[in-house]
């Protein structure tokens, strides 16, 4: 038997799902961000941080310490946990990105 999987990428900011999705990382106030994002919704957050980045002064890139995926957040269960118990329970779920909120919900008031 055959297997074909497909991976669907959602845009963050608009639900989306697209091929051209990319994962964009940012920093503010010592804090880093990652956000998935169409092209088109990269470009404004580009057009939104142009002018401060144009009069801000480069540090340079900012070093990543590794992180393991497979560690819970202290904040509940891990994004890995959440997905599991969506498929177990029938929900679609990406493969990657952002767990979306209403499963989050979902998952804890079935706890």
């Amino acid at each position: 038997m055959a297997q074909k999987i497909v991976t669907v990428y959602t845009d963050d900011l608009t639900g989306a799902d697209s091929e051209e999705v990319q994962t964009h990382t940012f920093s503010l106030d010592g804090v880093n961000y990652e956000i998935d994002l169409m092209s088109e919704n990269y470009d404004k957050l580009f057009e939104a941080l142009e002018p401060f980045i144009s009069k801000g002064r480069k540090l340079g890139r900012a070093r990543t310490a590794g992180r393991s995926r497979k560690a819970p957040s202290v904040n509940g269960p891990s994004a890995e946990e959440l997905r599991a118990w969506a498929r177990e329970n029938n929900m679609q779920v990406s493969e990657r990105g952002r767990v979306p909120a209403n499963i989050r919900e979902a998952y804890e008031r079935a706890r």
